[in-house]
C-alpha cells in the first residue's frame, strides 16, 4: 500500500511538472452524488436540488427551502478518498444561493527523501508522512428567467491543490449552466465549464526540490511549469420523464460531453472531441429508485495499433423517505474500462422535514 501511493505522489508531481490541461483539475470532473454518478452524469437537463451546483447550477432554482448533500467513496482500494459536501438555499421565490466544497487525497504517504543522510547511512527515523490533497471551493447563484420555464445558473471556483510542503497551488474559474422545461415534460440543459479557463497557479518549495533533483540522472533537473490551464467543456443533455399507472415513473436521459481538445473519445477532432453518456432512472412511489447509466466511451488502442470501443456502465439504488435521500452507485460493472471500480454512498436531506 506504501508504494503504491508513493507511485500515485509521483505520477501527480510529474504530472503537474507537464502544464498539460488535458490533465488538469481532473479531480473535479470524476462527479458528486450517487445518484447522478449511477446515471454517468447524464444529468445536465434533469440534475435538480443541492447537487445542482456541481452539475449545472441552474437547476438549483427548484429548492424550496434549504437542503444540504453528503458524498464519500473510496478509490485505488481505499488510498484515495473523495469527499463531498454542498449547502444551498432559496433567496426568494425567484433566486437561490449554494455552496459546494470537494476534497480528493491520498494521505499517509512516506517522504524518504531524507531516508539517507550525507554520510550514506539509513535511518529511519527521518521518514515522515505527507497528504497530496486536491480542494475544489464552489459558489453557486441560481435565478429563474422571465419564464418560470428557463433558468440559469452561475458557478465561481476556487481550486486549492497542496502537495505536502513541497508545492502548492491557488487555481480561479466560472461554470455557467441553463435548464428549460416543456410543458410535454421534455427538459433541456447546458452546462459549459470552465468558460474562461480555469487557471492553476503552482508555488514550487525550491528547498525540497533540491531534495530529489538528481535522484535520478537525466530527470528532475528543473522547477517545473507554474502554470496549468484548464480549457472549457460544454455538456448538452435532453430528458422526458414518463409516468405509468401513477405509481411507476421512468427518466429517460441523453447527454453529450464536448471537450476542444483532441482525445479517444467517440467522435474526435482537432477542434474538439465529443462522448455521449445515457441515463436511466426507474421510480417507484417517488421513494425507491433503480438506476443505469452508460458512459466514458474510449477508443482504446492495443498494443497492435488496433483500437477497442470500451465503455464504463453504472448501476445505482436510491430510498426516499419525506425529504430524506440515501442514494448507492456502484460504477464499472464487470471492469468495461479503464476506469477502476468504486462503490459510492450520498445522503441528501431537505429541510423540509423540519416543517
Amino acid at each position: 500500500m506504501k508504494v503504491f501511493k508513493f507511485l500515485i505522489f509521483f505520477f501527480l508531481v510529474t504530472s503537474y511538472s507537464q502544464n498539460n490541461s488535458k490533465y488538469s483539475n481532473e479531480f473535479m470532473n470524476i462527479g458528486v452524488d450517487a445518484a447522478s454518478i449511477s446515471m454517468s452524469g447524464a444529468v445536465t437537463s434533469s440534475i435538480s436540488g443541492v447537487n445542482s451546483g456541481y452539475w449545472n447550477p441552474a437547476g438549483l432554482i427548484n429548492i424550496e427551502k434549504t437542503e444540504i448533500s453528503l458524498m464519500h467513496s473510496n478509490y485505488f482500494a481505499n488510498i484515495a478518498n473523495y469527499n463531498y459536501l454542498a449547502y444551498a438555499s432559496a433567496i426568494d421565490k425567484q433566486s437561490t444561493i449554494g455552496f459546494s466544497m470537494i476534497r480528493f487525497g491520498v494521505d499517509d504517504i512516506l517522504d524518504t527523501t531524507q531516508l539517507i543522510d550525507d554520510q550514506g547511512n539509513i535511518n529511519f527515523d527521518r521518514i515522515n508522512l505527507f497528504s497530496a490533497v486536491d480542494y475544489g471551493f464552489i459558489v453557486s447563484y441560481a435565478r429563474k428567467m422571465l419564464t418560470k420555464d428557463i433558468s440559469y445558473g452561475i458557478n465561481a471556483k476556487i481550486i486549492r491543490r497542496i502537495i505536502g510542503d513541497f508545492a502548492t497551488s491557488w487555481g480561479f474559474g466560472f461554470d455557467m449552466g441553463i435548464q428549460l422545461k416543456t410543458k410535454n415534460n421534455w427538459k433541456f440543459g447546458l452546462m459549459a465549464r470552465d468558460i474562461t479557463t480555469t487557471y492553476n497557479s503552482w508555488s514550487i518549495n525550491k528547498s525540497r526540490l533540491n531534495d530529489i533533483q538528481d535522484a535520478i540522472d537525466g530527470q528532475n533537473q528543473e522547477v517545473p511549469n507554474s502554470t496549468e490551464i484548464t480549457i472549457p467543456k460544454i455538456q448538452f443533455g435532453i430528458s422526458k420523464i414518463h409516468t405509468f399507472n401513477y405509481d411507476y415513473s421512468l427518466l429517460t436521459s441523453f447527454d453529450l460531453i464536448m471537450k476542444f481538445e483532441q482525445d479517444n473519445s467517440v467522435i474526435s477532432t482537432e477542434f474538439a472531441s465529443i462522448n455521449p453518456a445515457i441515463g436511466l432512472e426507474l421510480g417507484y412511489t417517488d421513494s425507491v429508485f433503480l438506476r443505469l447509466g452508460l458512459g466514458n466511451f474510449q477508443n482504446e488502442i492495443e498494443f497492435d495499433n488496433s483500437t477497442n470501443l470500451t465503455m464504463q456502465p453504472n448501476f445505482g439504488v436510491g430510498f426516499k423517505y419525506k425529504d430524506i435521500e440515501i442514494d448507492y452507485a456502484f460504477t464499472d460493472i464487470g471492469d468495461q474500462s479503464a476506469a477502476l471500480y468504486s462503490n459510492i454512498f450520498s445522503l441528501k436531506v431537505d429541510f423540509n422535514i423540519f416543517k
